[in-house]
């Protein structure tokens, strides 16, 4: 399995989100770019809206198609689920510190207590609902990002969709995100009971009737409101920030052009711009984290009176690991994303690129 995988990706020509087409030499294999319509002449820059054809002989699918709206969906669900419940321990002692901050003081002194009270195994409780729950979201979340990217592409036009390109991410990622949440919010709430709750439940299996008898199916989805005010900024930071941090890694760190990078090189770049996507998600998504964490924790307690009890500061704890867990979550994600796509032979537009319209209209 791992063998083929990493064969696929050595013989992609787009193995990297970041290769370009490219001339070879004699006695290499050249691969096509694909015209539109009966025109002979390459495509110039990126066309988001259009690539009815698969870019590659070796693709699977069309870009575009409903097959690849969902393989991308499966690039989610790989992505989002692996990382999230890899980290579940970093994240259980993180929900601790927003809760009890006066019992767990630290990252490090949360995993003393939790290892001292519950021994080891109490390090992985809610990777259950963490596995199924970021796994749903993860299939809206890059499914539909996808999808509501080419579609909004096409409401615009090319022109607009290169100009305007960090607005088209963010309003593409915020849809995808809205019913990303509704998928996650049941077992989110679930997780949340597991870890912070002493003796609640120590299994899905039991901390669902336990829920659905004390507080109805209600409460699986009172905190979807907060859900959205925390994943909602932070998906949008993580697809925006992501695509343009890379631009701009190449443009004024990275000291030679994308397409003479190694491969090495480009995943560096790609694990850096996802991390420093990471830690502004973290930034930006943690009071509203903090507010789901003690509202899923609490009988009862609505949203704003759980702001009125934290205070200002109270809405921070907890930053350091989050930022941690984040930022190594989003690199990963995207790594992983970008390698699913390969395995699967999914077609990977080029980066963006000024349409020739655009360029025309500029030279004149």
């Amino acid at each position: 399995m791992f063998s083929s995988f990493f064969q696929a990706a050595n013989n992609s020509p787009f193995r990297t989100p970041f290769a370009r087409a490219h001339c070879a030499a004699d006695g290499e294999s050249t691969v096509a770019v694909p015209a539109v319509g009966n025109d002979p002449t390459p495509v110039v820059g990126r066309k988001i809206a259009a690539a009815a054809s698969a870019s590659s002989p070796n693709d699977s699918c069309e870009f575009g198609s409903n097959k690849y709206f969902a393989l991308c969906g499966i690039g989610g669900i790989l992505s989002c689920g692996t990382t999230h419940t890899f980290v579940v321990p970093l994240d259980l002692v993180k929900c601790r510190l927003q809760v009890d901050a006066a019992k767990y003081k630290n990252l490090v002194h949360g995993f003393k207590v939790t290892v001292a009270e519950e021994g080891a195994r109490g390090l992985v409780k809610g990777w259950f609902p963490t596995l199924i729950g970021y796994s749903a979201q993860g299939l809206c979340k890059f499914g539909l990002y996808e999808v509501f990217k080419v579609k909004y592409a096409e409401i615009i036009g090319d022109e607009n969709a290169y100009l305007y390109r960090t607005y088209l991410y963010l309003a593409a990622s915020a849809s995808a995100e809205v019913f990303a949440d509704v998928a996650l919010a049941p077992f989110e709430a679930a997780k949340v009971k597991i870890q912070t709750m002493p003796g609640y439940a120590n299994t899905f299996r039991e901390a669902v009737p336990k829920m659905i008898k004390e507080e109805g199916v209600g409460a699986f989805y009172k905190g979807l409101v907060p859900l959205w005010m925390r994943q909602i900024p932070y998906t949008m930071m993580k697809f925006a920030c992501f695509e343009r941090t890379v631009e701009l890694l190449y443009k004024y760190v990275v000291p030679k052009p994308r397409a003479d990078c190694s491969k090495g090189e480009q995943l560096i770049v790609t694990f850096a711009a996802g991390y420093i996507a990471g830690v502004f998600c973290a930034v930006v998504s943690h009071p509203a984290d903090v507010v789901v964490s003690k509202l899923n924790q609490v009988k009862g307690a609505t949203a704003g009176s759980v702001v009125k009890s934290l205070g200002f500061m109270g809405m921070w704890n907890g930053l350091g690991p989050r930022i941690i867990m984040i930022g190594t979550l989003t690199a990963l994600q995207w790594f992983i994303y970008d390698g699913v796509k390969v395995a699967l032979g999914i077609p990977r537009p080029p980066p963006p690129e000024m349409p020739a319209s655009l360029k025309a209209k500029q030279a004149k």
